[in-house]
């Protein structure tokens, strides 16, 4: 069994020390009446948190009496405890004897109050104070003796840790300049420190029973009403709460730390639950602290953030496209409604018409009252009236209306200046505040943007000006990159436009249809072209190409090849000896500078074919430089793919091109085309070309009506390039349309011939071209016997024009010279070129053949 030390004895713990003896009374001026009940407390008692023991001495000197604290204190039980010598049971022997003169004297009716070192149940040591108290014997006389004592024990650790924490806890609540509440269960104030006193402006006494609805404004006491029921209903701590104004009544008085309390302060309250030490609710205690400050550095970093997310959003939006009025749209994407509730954009009139000189220098531009055009307007205000301040007010205009704003107006000042204004507020009711920012780039102003914010947001400030700024900058590089675009790309489609050939060409033999279509999302123009050649005798050069890459320079070099392509067909060259001709031409456009310091210039690439149809003989030859194949369309046949070598695009080099020649029927339809028509990202280049034979197969027999329900049914594929379609249908020639005959190489052969050509021309009513015809064809076929060998070949054609071949076998070319006044020839050619719309000559396989054109 645990016994209690002697009060004198020296403990073995930490209180070795002996703080008080039995002879020796330690008299607190203590009142040493009953304590009351000794029965169970009451929830919130002070029993809960003081560990106390209560037990009482018969007359007979041992213990009479031993409660339930006293066993729980101690560790022994009432069975144990109860009819036992507290000094033989206790007190070590070497102390019996002061012990009982102690205890002899309490019964005699001294009272005593001292501390001893005890045992606990769990076997720790602690420190007790001991209050021993005679009990009173009613109407006995003075020392005449007492029943007995009745003797108090309190834990005197437990108590010095409950004298420390409301020690600390009243230098906090006391000595802080933070404010402090305290709020019993009926949600009344109990409590509140000077602090919060001085921040409310009432004392604390006249604070104490207030509810929230005395402090706070309804709303705000609402919240604090509900927060405080939660925390007491067992929920958990509830930390910085936000409240905004004041105490309608106090509204005046100063709040902690300075300033008056007004409705722009914030404060932040913390409530915690206040519990028991058996765990019942005593209240709620609350911090209540000034964050005006703090609120004021989070809105201020809020807005920064805001800000940079807007700059951020603003480089990934603007300027994904080189359109002038998708750029401005994107732009006020970007501000409406994150930064302002209403935004235009005007720019220059002259800006949006594609004029090259210097948007500052034009009439009226330079004091800002120019006309412009409103390009994207945005808002989420309803019925706003005007977007200018009192210094003049203008009706706000639709996209794509013109507006010139007078000179005194800040839109002007702005316009003449470069710089931002921040017009006074006009009488509009909807709008608060108004900023004006000039669109500059490259030192030009290109128009400006207007931003307004509605009643009851904030208005603009320096940093929201700078923001504007900086993003409005952002667009104007943009819109000035579109505008240089744009101008770039009205040249370069008028410069391809103007290469291409006017109308449908007319060429013997065949019908001609043909279309051109710039890509439908306004990107750089392209580089396709195509040409209808006529050729002597009966035939045509058909020709369709595409110049890799976009942009001007691809229309540029277009135009070169096509130049190149019409001379070479000039020297009724073969179709593959053009295309090898005109690879090395466009070798010699690219490749690296010869200059020093230059750098090297991007090399040229197409692709091209080149085809030559014989009306006489209905054939048609092909050579393919990297391009996509013919197609034909015979009467009667589905559309077919041509099988014509590809070869390698042009400016490569390095492979010779092949020819392939094919026969077309009456009515046969040829199509040559640029791969915008068959092929997009979204449509792979075997799903167009299977879409284009359909379209073929199944359209019009009449050539113009195909070409458009060619485009009508793979416009799905096209987007992304531009389209050149290019188709000729075959029409035989009249069968008395051509003259051949074939002379023997002697000169009998030279009047045999002009007889030959006369009687044709007579036949077909060509009388006035009898007389020049057998002149020139004369002179071609002795030239043919005394410069050529062979056989004589004499052809005629008739179609727009008369055309006479004379065929011989002889390689070597006829050359025009000046004769001499004293030579006896060589005057045959020049007889030729002076009468003769046109004349020429071009090899063939076995010779050559020399002709002159006559009109009709």
């Amino acid at each position: 069994m645990n016994s209690i030390p002697a009060p004198n004895a020296p403990s073995s713990g930490s209180h070795a020390a002996v703080p008080g003896q039995l002879g020796v009374p330690t008299d607190r001026g203590r009142d040493c009446s009953a304590p009351g009940s000794w029965g169970h407390t009451q929830p919130g008692s002070i029993y809960d948190f003081v560990r106390v023991a209560t037990f009482a001495i018969g007359p007979d000197g041992r213990i009479s009496q031993w409660s339930g604290r006293a066993a729980e204190f101690f560790g022994i039980p009432a069975a144990d405890a109860v009819g036992a010598d507290p000094i033989t049971t206790f007190v070590p022997r070497e102390l019996w004897r002061r012990g009982r003169a102690r205890l002899e004297r309490i019964l005699g009716g001294e009272e005593w109050v001292g501390t001893a070192p005890y045992r606990n149940a769990d076997g720790s040591e602690g420190l007790a104070e001991l209050y021993a108290m005679p009990d009173a014997v009613p109407h006995a006389p003075p020392g005449t003796g007492t029943p007995g004592a009745t003797c108090l024990a309190v834990d005197l650790g437990r108590l010095r840790r409950i004298e420390t924490d409301l020690a600390a806890s009243e230098a906090v609540f006391g000595q802080t300049p933070t404010g402090f509440f305290l709020f019993g269960n009926d949600l009344r104030l109990q409590r509140v420190n000077d602090a919060f006193a001085a921040g409310v402006g009432l004392s604390p006494t006249e604070l104490q029973g207030l509810t929230p609805y005395d402090l706070f404004l309804p709303g705000e006491a609402e919240r604090l009403l509900v927060a405080l029921r939660k925390v007491l209903d067992g929920g958990g701590p509830i930390v910085d709460l936000r409240f905004t104004g004041a105490v309608p009544r106090t509204a005046s008085v100063p709040a902690p730390g300075g300033g008056r309390r007004d409705g722009g302060r914030r404060w932040a309250i913390s409530l915690y639950r206040l519990t028991g030490a058996a765990g019942h609710p005593m209240g709620v205690a609350g911090q209540v602290m000034d964050v005006t400050s703090r609120h004021v550095a989070e809105r201020e970093a809020a807005g920064v953030r805001r800000s940079l997310a807007l700059l951020n959003e603003a480089s990934s939006h603007i300027g994904s496209t080189l359109d002038l009025e998708t750029t401005a749209k994107e732009l006020l994407d970007v501000i409406v409604p994150q930064f302002c509730d209403l935004a235009t954009v005007d720019l220059y009139t002259a800006l949006l018409t594609g004029d090259s000189g210097p948007i500052s220098g034009q009439s009226g531009l330079s004091d800002g009252c120019g006309e412009l055009r409103r390009v994207a307007v945005s808002s989420v205000v309803g019925g706003a009236s005007s977007v200018l301040g009192a210094e003049g007010s203008v009706p706000v205009a639709e996209a794509g209306g013109t507006l010139c704003y007078p000179r005194r107006s800040p839109h002007a000042r702005a316009l003449r200046t470069g710089r931002s204004v921040v017009p006074q507020p006009g009488p509009d009711p909807l709008l608060r505040s108004t900023l004006v920012v000039p669109l500059v780039a490259r030192d030009q102003v290109l128009g400006l943007v207007q931003l307004s914010r509605a009643i009851g947001s904030e208005p603009f400030d320096a940093r929201d000006v700078a923001i504007a700024e900086e993003l409005v900058a952002r667009a104007a590089v943009c819109v000035d990159n579109a505008r240089l675009y744009r101008r770039e790309h009205e040249r370069a489609l008028l410069l391809q436009r103007s290469l291409l050939p006017p109308g449908n060409p007319a060429a013997t033999g065949l019908e001609i249809a043909r279309r051109y279509l710039p890509s439908n999302n306004n990107t750089e123009v392209g580089g396709d072209w195509f040409d209808v050649i006529p050729l002597p005798g009966s035939r045509t050069a058909l020709v369709i190409g595409d110049v890799m890459g976009r942009g001007l320079r691809a229309a540029v070099a277009m135009g070169q090849l096509r130049t190149a392509v019409r001379t070479l067909a000039m020297l009724d060259l073969d179709p593959a000896e053009v295309l090898g001709a005109l690879d090395e031409i466009a070798r010699g456009l690219g490749g690296d500078s010869d200059r020093p310091g230059e750098e090297s210039v991007e090399l040229y690439l197409a692709t091209c074919v080149y085809a030559v149809y014989d009306a006489v003989k209905q054939r048609c030859t092909f050579a393919n430089a990297g391009h996509l194949p013919p197609v034909l369309l015979s009467p009667g046949e589905p559309a077919r793919m041509l099988d014509v070598p590809p070869g390698l695009p042009l400016g490569v080099g390095g492979e010779p091109f092949e020819e392939v020649w094919v026969d077309l029927p009456d009515d046969a339809i040829l199509g040559l085309y640029t791969d915008g028509l068959v092929e997009s990202r979204k449509h792979q280049l075997d799903e167009g070309l299977r879409a284009f034979r359909t379209a073929l197969t199944n359209g019009s027999k009449e050539l113009e009506k195909l070409c458009d329900q060619v485009l009508d049914e793979l416009i799905p594929h096209h987007g992304e390039d531009d389209i050149a379609l290019l188709m000729a249908k075959v029409q035989s020639l009249p069968e008395d349309a051509v003259g051949d005959w074939r002379l023997p190489a002697e000169l009998t052969s030279v009047g045999k011939a002009r007889d030959l050509a006369c009687g044709w021309l007579l036949t077909r009513g060509l009388d006035e071209l009898v007389d020049t015809t057998e002149l020139l064809v004369s002179e071609l076929v002795t030239n043919a016997l005394r410069h050529g060998r062979g056989e004589i070949r004499l052809r005629l054609l008739k179609d727009r024009t008369v055309v006479c071949e004379v065929w011989d076998d002889g390689y070597a070319q006829p050359r025009q010279r000046r004769a001499q006044e004293t030579d006896e020839g060589g005057r045959g050619l020049q007889l030729v070129s002076l009468l003769a719309e046109r004349w020429g000559s071009r090899r063939t396989p076995n010779g050559k053949i020399v002709w002159f054109e006559l009109s009709l």
